[in-house]
């Protein structure tokens, strides 16, 4: 009698069921790709000049604003990469020169073409690590507001060899359309003073400054309030009390007329300098501006720190949405879609059919060829291949892998390499028998030399698997991972199931039977 036989096959019976506790229901525990599920694919290209000629007015904007405190008024002209600074008189060249060195020089290298005029030129290394941030950043805030849309299983990566692009893959969405907003929605946020307005058009809004509008100000489009949407222009500082990047959370809340807003709350930084801004500041109107439109400018009737609301004419919907993409971030760029396909769930049916249909198939022909050519010996194969794909499906269910039709490959693969192992056991067995050894000591030693093969073939190709998932995007990484468990299961199946089954059916049979079906 073999040692411990009972407890192998109760091993093998709570591991098997396990297993399908983990996946049923399969409609609800299998999570679906969208080559299966359908959704949206997306193929995105990040503007990426925006975010270095945002860098460049800021620095610019920066430097402009520091000497405007000193008591030097200079004028800066920002391009894409650079910006020109003017007006700098001979007795104030040396306090510039030490300011630029404390606000710019980190990212900046400054040239003087005489006559008090500097070129500010961002250096090379600066230019290539913003665009990579840019693209960086992109996917984080993608990946958030997709997370919050409730979309399962999103994949958001950079692809190609540009390096400004993005995937991103919407499995089970159907509203394309808002899925598309709330992916380019850039949502940027800021809250400047107003020093004039509201206006009904841009010429009796400069009236005051005539007709010109100040270096450091700026010409804001919006509507008058929630209560009165009407087309008005805005004057308000350039550089912003409080951005988006202060924020802390956003959501949805209604004003005091009971219509539709977003309340927000800033992080401690940004409740600082709110506090300070609106100290400063009582009795005038402070714009809120999304995207570079006014969507309000209330007046400032006491100071404010950390919480604050902005209303307009929305729909429940829109502030939702806005809240989504509020708290996800605003995109450092604009976004371009160079691809958009859709998946309908029909076609994802036809496809879990037809690999359902294929596994089905090699099952049975590998099977009706280890009966023909191992006799009963088929059976023990046909019951080690059966509950690997069995393990196989728990596996992917219980860690939450996501099924693609690549993967449906993978288990045609797995079944493949279920018999590669089989036969290395079985046609050892058959050497040992050969070399006129009981039935039980062939069993033994085939398994005992066979165990090392099998285990370094399947290492090597756990990290061949592991090197797919990790630079693969898509339908390589569903591959992937349907590889990588498959191989993990496929070793308990071929060393531990199969040898159980064959102790098994000799511990049926009388001590000194020889003869054994293989």
């Amino acid at each position: 009698m073999y040692k411990n036989l009972k407890w192998k096959l109760l091993a093998i019976v709570v591991v098997t069921l396990l297993a399908v506790w983990s996946f049923t229901p399969p409609s609800t525990k299998i999570r679906l790709g969208l080559d299966l599920r359908g959704g949206v694919h997306f193929v995105l290209a990040v503007q990426t000049d925006d975010a270095l000629r945002l860098e460049t007015e800021t620095a610019s904007e920066q430097l402009r604003a520091g000497l405007k405190d000193k008591g030097i008024t200079v004028t800066t002209t920002p391009a894409l990469t650079e910006f020109t600074v003017t007006g700098v008189s001979s007795p104030d060249d040396q306090q510039f020169r030490a300011l630029a060195d404390t606000l710019v020089s980190t990212a900046y290298n400054r040239d003087a073409n005489g006559s008090g005029t500097y070129v500010f030129s961002m250096k090379p290394n600066v230019i290539v690590q913003t665009r990579a941030d840019a693209v960086t950043q992109a996917v984080q805030t993608i990946e958030r507001r997709v997370n919050e849309l409730g979309v399962s299983e999103p994949i958001v990566a950079p692809y190609g060899s540009a390096g400004d692009q993005i995937i991103v893959q919407l499995p089970g969405t159907r509203d394309v359309a808002r899925a598309k907003q709330i992916i380019s929605n850039t949502a940027l946020l800021e809250l400047k003073i107003v020093e004039a307005g509201p206006s009904p058009d841009e010429a009796s809004l400069l009236q005051s400054h005539n007709g010109q509008v100040p270096p450091d100000m700026e010409v804001v489009q919006g509507m008058v309030s929630s209560k009165d949407p009407s087309k008005a222009y805005y004057l308000v500082r350039k550089v912003a009390a409080v951005t988006g990047r202060d924020l802390r959370n956003a959501r949805p809340t209604v004003d005091e007329y009971n219509a539709p807003a977003v309340s927000f709350t800033l992080n401690s930084d940004g409740a600082v300098k709110f506090g300070r801004v609106t100290r400063e500041n009582i009795n005038r109107q402070l714009a809120i501006i999304l995207d570079n439109q006014v969507q309000s400018a209330p007046r400032i009737d006491s100071e404010i720190n950390a919480e604050g609301r902005i209303s307009g004419t929305f729909t429940q919907q829109e502030v939702q949405d806005l809240s989504l993409v509020l708290r996800s971030g605003a995109l450092p760029a604009k976004l371009n879609y160079l691809e958009q396909r859709e998946v309908g769930p029909t076609l994802g049916a036809d496809s879990i059919r037809a690999g359902i249909t294929a596994s089905l198939i090699g099952l049975a022909a590998v099977t009706l060829f280890m009966l023909l050519y191992y006799r009963l010996a088929g059976i023990n194969a046909f019951v080690s291949i059966a509950l690997n794909l069995v393990i196989l499906l728990g596996f992917m269910s219980y860690l939450g892998a996501v099924m693609t039709l690549p993967g449906i490959a993978g288990f045609v693969l797995t079944i493949g390499m279920g018999v590669d192992s089989n036969v290395l056991i079985f046609e050892r067995i058959r050497e040992e028998l050969a070399a006129k050894k009981s039935a039980r000591q062939a069993i033994a030693a085939s398994f005992d030399r066979v165990f090392i093969t099998i285990v370094d073939t399947h290492v090597s190709s756990i990290i061949a698997a592991a090197f797919l998932f990790q630079f693969g995007t898509g339908p390589i990484r569903g591959f992937a991972t349907t590889l990588f468990f498959g191989l993990l299961s496929n070793v308990f199946t071929s060393v531990f199931v199969s040898r159980t089954l064959f102790e098994f059916i000799l511990s049926r049979r009388p001590a000194g039977a020889t003869q054994l079906s293989v």
